[in-house]
């Protein structure tokens, strides 16, 4: 199929998974994937834009991977650090939107402040909107978003029977974003892991056995290509 004839998601999101087992198999420290991992994220961004996606989000650290040994969670923040410095650049020259979703007060305050840099340098391009979920947990999400509806209903600002999906999308970290049409898990594992629950209620999954840093062009292609074999029914019949 040609690319020409590809019908194109206009939002991927992608579970970037098995870093630790790349690196493990070519006998690496497990940091050593996440190296690799970093540096085809930045790929996947320049291949997602050639192919006319608007939208792509990528799971860079969930809530529940402060779990992880000190050591790799250590090495992982300092590979973030490097990556958002080197970003801004990276960013403008490619007319890259960046944007980062999940709860901040845990990440260190320079990290904050590079996410903060990086946001504001990058508002106004007008390319691929890049989004990092960071310290992201769908579930910490919404409890957060159903805390602020809360507080304004207590305010007197709402009323409840005047909450609505879209208020409530309206309140999540991805407001402004349209959910994904496309969800791609590498590595082989088939679960959701806390992400983006609320935005995938109608996406359409697909799962590889590739590992992250081995993904590429032609499996993002091969991701597209089965992805424009589905009918999305949003629940309705297609006669």
């Amino acid at each position: 199929m040609a690319e020409k004839e590809y019908r194109i998601p206009q939002h991927v999101a992608i579970i970037l998974d098995g870093n630790g087992r790349w690196a493990k198999k070519r006998l690496m420290p497990r940091n050593m994937g996440h190296v690799q991992g970093a540096k085809t994220v930045e790929q996947i961004c320049e291949d997602a834009d050639s192919l006319g996606i608007k939208y792509l989000t990528v799971y860079a650290f969930s809530t529940e991977n402060w779990s992880r040994p000190e050591s790799e969670v250590g090495a992982i923040m300092k590979l973030l650090r490097n990556y958002l410095r080197d970003c801004i650049k990276r960013a403008n020259s490619n007319n890259m939107k960046v944007r980062v979703i999940g709860e901040r007060s845990r990440l260190s305050d320079d990290i904050r402040q590079k996410i903060d840099e990086l946001e504001k340098a990058s508002e106004n391009n007008t390319g691929l909107n890049f989004t990092i979920a960071l310290n992201y947990g769908s579930r910490d999400e919404i409890k957060r978003a159903v805390t602020e509806i809360a507080s304004e209903c207590a305010d007197g600002k709402i009323k409840p029977e005047d909450i609505t999906e879209q208020m409530i999308s309206e309140h999540l970290d991805t407001r402004g974003i349209p959910d994904p049409d496309l969800l791609i898990r590498t590595s082989g594992e088939e679960r959701l892991s806390n992400y983006l629950l609320w935005q995938l209620a109608y996406t359409e999954f697909y799962f590889t056995d590739v590992l992250w840093p081995d993904f590429n062009k032609e499996e993002l292609k091969k991701a597209i290509e089965k992805y424009n074999g589905r009918e999305r029914r949003y629940g309705g019949v297609i006669e």
